[in-house]
């Protein structure tokens, strides 16, 4: 059941070219939903790509698709510890920081504007995106962009492209997810 959401919605996370993805599945159960991840999670750790149930609500589940090496590499860049110590994250350790993510999920019904970090945005669109209140962008695809709308068209088309090729190889049944999957 989740195959198919990782192509559509992480090709980038698989191709190692993304941080991570984010998407929304609805379930019929929660025990099923929890086997599956961690099959996945078996499937896919040693070419370090993790699941994680960032929320589960009325049999809608939030999955959290990363490469936390790369995630750990986005929270040492400049700027991005002390903003998140605005949102209550008191360490940029990995774990630590997915764990105060999902308090911060469970407490709230909106998504905490935080979370464009750990999806790979850029940490100047996520502060004009929280500036702007969602408005004013320079352009939108992946994410609403404020800083540099060149880097950013270019980085929408490849993630596009990704998705389109994972898609077409993983339907055409000449590959499956963990082949699609590139290696840490």
């Amino acid at each position: 059941m989740l195959e198919k959401y990782l192509i559509k919605n992480c090709s980038p996370t698989l191709a190692s070219i993304k941080t991570a993805n984010l998407f929304s599945i609805n379930h019929l159960g929660e025990e099923n939903l929890k086997k599956q991840i961690e099959d996945w999670n078996n499937k896919l750790f040693s070419k370090g790509v993790s699941l994680i149930l960032l929320r589960n609500r009325n049999n809608v589940a939030l999955i959290y698709v990363c490469r936390k090496s790369r995630l750990r590499e986005d929270l040492s860049k400049t700027g991005v510890a002390e903003f998140l110590k605005g949102y209550g994250y008191t360490s940029i350790d990995v774990d630590y920081a997915i764990e105060r993510l999902k308090s911060r999920l469970s407490a709230q019904d909106e998504f905490p504007h935080e979370i464009g970090i750990f999806l790979s945005y850029p940490l100047g669109d996520v502060v004009g995106f929280i500036k702007n209140a969602g408005k004013n962008s320079k352009c939108t695809g992946c994410w609403k962009v404020y800083c540099n709308e060149c880097e950013a068209i270019k980085t929408f088309a490849k993630f596009k492209k990704c998705r389109e090729v994972y898609s077409r190889l993983w339907s055409e049944g000449s590959k499956s997810v963990w082949q699609l999957t590139v290696a840490a």
